[in-house]
C-alpha cells in the first residue's frame, strides 16, 4: 500500500489540503463526461453494450465478475465479445485481437487472462471505442463486455455495472488526489447495477445508493501447480503443516488476496510488486523467495510466470458466486437492449 493508499485509508487530516484539487479534478470530470459521453449508438454497432467498472482505483473484482457474466451468458446462448485497454500489455498496434495462444506482454494480463478462461473473441486498444469497432467488424458477436471503461465516455454503453469493494467502499470518499474516487460517489445514482464485492450488512446497505445493491462472493476452491497442473482442495491444509506460504502479487487491492490466505493454517509471507507488473526470474531471486516453500499468486499473476515457473509455483483458483436475480434482470435487460 502506497503512502497516499494509507493517508486515504486512515483519513489523514492533511489531506484536506488537496481537497480544492479534487473538487477540480470532479468537474473537470464532470465537464468531459458532459461533453464527450455518447448517448446515441454508432451506425456500426446493433449490438447491446455493456461496461464493467467502477469509481475507485484499485482492485474491486471487476474481471473475475466479467469472466463469470460471459460465461453465464454463453451458457444461455449468446456470443460474447469482450473489449479491454490491455493495462500491462505493449503491442506494435492496435486493436489487438486476443486469444489464449497470445503473448501477454503485448495482450496484458487481464485481456490475456479473459481469453483464455472465456475462450470469447478479446480486443484491445488504450481507446476503446476502436476496440470495439475492431471487435464488432472482425467478429460475429451478439453482445459486448467492456473490461472497465465507466470513465471512458466516448464509449457508446447500453448498460452500466459498477462493482464496490465492500471492505474499501469509498475510503474517505474524496476524489482524486485527496482520495481513491475517479468519480463522485452520485455516480451511482445513474447507472445500472451495482454489486457490493463481499459481505453487506445493514450498515453498508444505508449508504446512499447502496440500498439496492446486490452482492458478489469470491469463493477460493483450489490451489493449482503451475508445472503439474495438480489441484488441491483450498479447503484444510493443503500442504504439510511446516510449511510458509510465500503469496506473491501485483494487483490493485493485494490485501484482499493475503486475506484469503490468511484463512490456512500457514504462516504468510507477502511480496507486492507494483498493479500489472511484468514479472521476471529476477523478481524471484531479488526478493530471496524460497524455492523450497510454496509460492502462492492469482490466476491473473499467474499468466505472466508461466515462462519460468518452478514446481513450488501454485495458483490459487476462485469461483465468483452471483444473486440470481442480479443475474437474471441483466440477461432481461440485455435482451431488451438487443431489440432496440
Amino acid at each position: 500500500m502506497s503512502f497516499l493508499e494509507r493517508a486515504w485509508h486512515k483519513r489523514a487530516g492533511w489531506l484536506i489540503l488537496l481537497w480544492p484539487i479534487s473538487l477540480l479534478f470532479q468537474g473537470v470530470t464532470k465537464l468531459r463526461r458532459s461533453h464527450q459521453q455518447s448517448k446515441q449508438r454508432p451506425g456500426y454497432l446493433e449490438v447491446p453494450v455493456i461496461v464493467i467498472g467502477n469509481i475507485s482505483l484499485g482492485g474491486t473484482g471487476k474481471t473475475p465478475l466479467l469472466i463469470s457474466l460471459a460465461q453465464e451468458l454463453q451458457t444461455r446462448g449468446f456470443t460474447p465479445g469482450i473489449i479491454s485497454r490491455g493495462y500491462g500489455g505493449e503491442a506494435a498496434s492496435y486493436p489487438l485481437r486476443v486469444d489464449k495462444d497470445s503473448d501477454v506482454a503485448e495482450a496484458g494480463d487481464e485481456a490475456f487472462l479473459i481469453a483464455e478462461k472465456t475462450g470469447c473473441p478479446v480486443y484491445v486498444d488504450p481507446d476503446r471505442s476502436a476496440a470495439l469497432r475492431g471487435l464488432i467488424e472482425a467478429e460475429d458477436v451478439d453482445v459486448v463486455l467492456s473490461d472497465d471503461g465507466l470513465q471512458h465516455y466516448k464509449l457508446y454503453r447500453d448498460l452500466e455495472v459498477v462493482v464496490v469493494d465492500g471492505q474499501r467502499l469509498f475510503s474517505n470518499g474524496f476524489c482524486l488526489p485527496a482520495g481513491p474516487l475517479r468519480e463522485s460517489v452520485n455516480r451511482l445514482a445513474e447507472v445500472d447495477y451495482i454489486l457490493i464485492n463481499g459481505k453487506t450488512s445493514d450498515e453498508i446497505l444505508q449508504i446512499p445508493h447502496l440500498a439496492e445493491a446486490s452482492t458478489m462472493q469470491l469463493h477460493p476452491r483450489y490451489l493449482v501447480n503451475q508445472v503439474s497442473g495438480e489441484k488441491r482442495p483450498f479447503s484444510g491444509a493443503p500442504f504439510n503443516m511446516d510449511i510458509k506460504l510465500q503469496a506473491v502479487s501485483a494487483l490493485g487491492n493485494p490485501q484482499r488476496f493475503y486475506a484469503l490466505l490468511e484463512r490456512l493454517p500457514y504462516q504468510v509471507e507477502t511480496f507486492t510488486f507494483p498493479d500489472h507488473h511484468t514479472f521476471t526470474v529476477m523478481d524471484f531471486e531479488q526478493k530471496d523467495i524460497d524455492e523450497h516453500q510454496p509460492v502462492v499468486m492469482t490466476e491473473k499473476d499467474a499468466v505472466k510466470c508461466r515462462q519460468f515457473a518452478k514446481s513450488n509455483f501454485w495458483t490459487l483458483s476462485v469461483e465468483v458466486s452471483l444473486e440470481s436475480k442480479f443475474v437474471e434482470c441483466l440477461i432481461e435487460d440485455i435482451r431488451k437492449a438487443s431489440t432496440l
